[in-house]
């Protein structure tokens, strides 16, 4: 896996500077998320290393599914993957983007562990996409502060 990964960081960061440019991180996003389901497919797959199939004719075919969005950019994106022999990558491409892209946005990933099983309502609450938590040690001394002086 380490070595799908270190084939693939250079491409990502490239698309991520690409998505950064065109302000277009999530439609980067979709689309290298939607290439990679269609590289994974088994019918894709077989194809992506059979000698008859031309890299043009597979650029074309990942594009037309899943990077048509991103006009000519993720066009030019997916030929050079296809020229290079790395579509198969597009699984770890689209995985190291989106962690690029979390970091840029802020966004964290965090695991909830409760005592008691949360119900729906419960669930929906801490999945907020906007939520902030500051649980830093400063705003915990000022919350102090001010509940004593309050």
């Amino acid at each position: 896996m380490a070595d799908r990964l270190t084939i693939a960081r250079p491409y990502a960061r490239a698309a991520f500077e690409e998505a950064r440019k065109d302000a277009g991180l999530a439609p980067w996003s979709e689309a290298l998320q939607a290439a990679a389901i269609v590289v994974q497919d088994p019918r894709v797959a077989s194809l992506l290393g059979n000698p008859r199939v031309t890299p043009e004719q597979l650029a074309g075919l990942v594009d037309g599914i899943a990077a048509a969005p991103l006009g000519e950019h993720g066009a030019n994106f997916v030929r050079t993957l296809a020229d290079n022999r790395r579509l198969g990558y597009l699984p770890e491409i689209a995985e190291l983007f989106d962690t690029l892209k979390d970091a840029a946005e802020g966004v964290e990933d965090v695991t909830v562990t409760s005592a008691a099983p949360l119900d729906e309502a419960q669930r929906r609450k801490l999945s907020a996409g906007d939520l902030v938590i500051d649980g830093s040690l400063r705003t915990r001394l000022e919350r102090i502060a001010y509940e004593l002086t309050a």
